[in-house]
Formats: C-alpha cells, sequence, structure tokens
C-alpha cells in the first residue's frame, strides 16, 4: 500500500513447496539450497553460512550497482550476515542488522562449548565488530536487549521487536478432526535446549489417564535420532510422531488441529531467555499452551493466559497437561484470554512501529 519495493535474499524453499503468489513490488531470490541440520559438526554448520554470505554480498552489490538500495535489512544468524551489506552500506544505503538468537549463547549451548571460552569470546568479539556496522539494530527480546546494548555498546540505536503474529496466518478456523484423540503439538527445531526430550518423557504418564492421546513434532534438528530413539524405548510407537517441517500458512492449520500446544524449553539452557514465537502464534490460533516457566516467558506470559510447568521436569510438564485436559472450560477460557493478548501484539498493531523506523532510517517523513 506504501508503494514500497523489496527485495527478498534468501535460501531455495524445499523442491516439493510450490511458489507461492508474491504481492506487487516483492521479489524473492533463492541463492543457495537449504542444508541437513541434523550435523554437530562445526564446519559442517558453518560452511554453508560462508557461502551463503559470499552469495549474498555479490548479489547484493550487483543490484545495488544497477538500482541503489535505501535500506538493507540483515537478519541473523549469524551475525557476520552484515558483511553483505558492505558495498550498499559503503555507497549510501542504510543498514538494520535484526537478532534473532544470540549468537555467543547460541553456540555455546548448541556445540556445548564454555560460556566464557575461547569460541564464544570470538564471537563476542564478532558481535561487537557486526554491530558497528549497523545503522540500526534490532533485538527480537527485551532481556536480550538490555544484554546485547551492555556488551555492544549500541543502546541508542538498538530496539526491541519480538517476533510479531501475522494475525492473516495465524487465526482461528473451524476444526476439521472428527476424532476424540487428545493431540499435544511442538513445531520447530529440535535442538536440546527446547526441551522435547521431556515432552516425550511425560507421554507415560498422560497416556496413563489419557490412552489415545499423542505427542506431534513437526520439525528437524540434531534432537530428532534421539528423540526418535527415546519413544521407542518407552514404547510409545503410535503414540509420538514425527513429522517433518512444514511451510508456514500450512503449519499453521496444524496447529489450530492441535488440543494442547507444548514449549517445554530448559531454564538452565539457551532456551531460558529465547523468545518462542510458537506461543504466541498457539494462542493467536485459540489453542492453550503449556509452557514452562523460563525468565523470558514470565517475563512476557501470565498465568491467566499459559499454563506454566517447572522446566526440567517431566512430572510437571505431565501434571500441567493433565490438569488442562481434564477441565475443557478452563481450557477454553484460558485459550480466550490468551488470544485477546496475542491481538494486541500482532504484527498488524506493531507494523507501523517497524514502518516508522525504516523511514526514520531513510530520512522520509512517515507516512
Amino acid at each position: 500500500a506504501r508503494g514500497d519495493e523489496v527485495d527478498v535474499v534468501a535460501l531455495q524453499p524445499p523442491a516439493d513447496q510450490p511458489a507461492a503468489a508474491l504481492p506487487p513490488r516483492i521479489r524473492v531470490r533463492g541463492l543457495q539450497t537449504r542444508t541437513d541440520k541434523s550435523s554437530r559438526a562445526l564446519a559442517a554448520y558453518l560452511l554453508p553460512l560462508l557461502g551463503f554470505l559470499a552469495k549474498a554480498a555479490v548479489w547484493l552489490a550487483r543490484q545495488h550497482h544497477r538500482r541503489p538500495y535505501d535500506l538493507i535489512h540483515i537478519h541473523n544468524m549469524p551475525d557476520f550476515l552484515v558483511l553483505a551489506a558492505w558495498f550498499p552500506r559503503l555507497t549510501g544505503a542504510r543498514v538494520i542488522l535484526d537478532i534473532h538468537d544470540i549468537v555467543p549463547e547460541l553456540f555455546a549451548s548448541k556445540f556445548g562449548s564454555a560460556a566464557n571460552g575461547r569460541k564464544v569470546q570470538l564471537l563476542r568479539w564478532v558481535e561487537r565488530r557486526c554491530a558497528r556496522l549497523a545503522d540500526h539494530i534490532i533485538i527480537s527480546n527485551h532481556l536480550w536487549r538490555d544484554l546485547y546494548a551492555q556488551r555492544t555498546g549500541t543502546a541508542d540505536r538498538c530496539s526491541v521487536f519480538i517476533n510479531h503474529v501475522d494475525q492473516r496466518v495465524f487465526q482461528p478456523r473451524p476444526r476439521t478432526r472428527t476424532d476424540d484423540k487428545p493431540i499435544l503439538l511442538f513445531p520447530g527445531g529440535l535442538q536440546w535446549h527446547q526441551g522435547l526430550d521431556l515432552a516425550v518423557a511425560a507421554m507415560p504418564r498422560v497416556r496413563a489417564e489419557f490412552p489415545n492421546a499423542e505427542l506431534h513434532i513437526y520439525g528437524d534438528g540434531i534432537m530428532k535420532p534421539r528423540l526418535i530413539e527415546q519413544a521407542q524405548q518407552l514404547g510409545l510407537n503410535g503414540a509420538v510422531r514425527f513429522f517433518p517441517p512444514r511451510p508456514l500458512r500450512e503449519i499453521a492449520g496444524v496447529m489450530a488441529e492441535a488440543d494442547l500446544g507444548i514449549v517445554p524449553k530448559r531454564a538452565d539452557s539457551f532456551g531460558n531467555e529465547a523468545y518462542s514465537t510458537k506461543i504466541m502464534e498457539f494462542m493467536s490460533l485459540g489453542v492453550p499452551v503449556v509452557v514452562a516457566n523460563t525468565k523470558i516467558d514470565r517475563y512476557y506470559f501470565s498465568d491467566s493466559v499459559v499454563r506454566f510447568f517447572e522446566s526440567g521436569n517431566a512430572d510437571a510438564l505431565a501434571d500441567a497437561v493433565l490438569a488442562l485436559l481434564r477441565d475443557e472450560a478452563g481450557r477454553r477460557q484460558m485459550a480466550a484470554r490468551a488470544q485477546a493478548y496475542a491481538s494486541e501484539q500482532s504484527w498488524q498493531r506493531h507494523q507501523q512501529d517497524y514502518l516508522a523506523l525504516v523511514d526514520s532510517l531513510c530520512d522520509r517523513t512517515v507516512s
């Protein structure tokens, strides 16, 4: 509606994913195929990132030379993707560095590195240098904003935009399921800090009272083989089901069919301060959510809109799930309160804040 022109530089979509219809003036360029996320090897993780950085830098330089950009918005991970905008910034473009995950802490959690080890210290050095290359930094939650600004000295050009839910995608819809199975659902990356092993461990107790209950896990990651093995060892074949990741609009439909959303992050890890967009997505869909009582989730949510349990405790998770499954009226009331809260935090309510930032960086009058 504003008439802005946008080029999206990204990974190529999966071969079996149909092309999405794009609004006018928006173009998407896929520069690199997606790689397997199950490897723990550092080289297997780093090399595709470096390859994408090189391709993106060349592509942006060529496009900017032909038709100069006003603004480059860089999403991490990793922070050093900001280097892809070196030529546009050198020749007048403004740069936003959007920090969705703080790299040093995520690296330490993912690869088991000491918090003050050499590799993590190196990443903090890279973090500071990358911050200097951006005109403004966006952080995905308030806890990280304080930490990042203190480490990089960017308090005067650092703001918070949580991953606001797009209610055009995550909106309530009539359920198409006709079975009476209680379906518990987790969509997302399968890393250790997500605590999915706790959800699997809770299922025997849940099924002791609700024998047809199932846990559906959508996603990939280094923990997937372990989770499959754990489910088999607990005799949960068929009760814990694994599915590949789905495109955004498709996974929204899957989530809407669930009885409960499960977000069992570990509070003694990276997950303690990592904001989970999936919580607000479930809330926007009208699906009640069971959430670990991490620091970040206690910051943003209250007991009136989610059901908390003690992080790291599979029995506490089972208790929370069972309490909600027993109380249909309570589930509906909590879901209604959560849906109202999610509406206040939606992208539709906050997009003008982002557009005002863009206009201020580009020296334009906010329309």
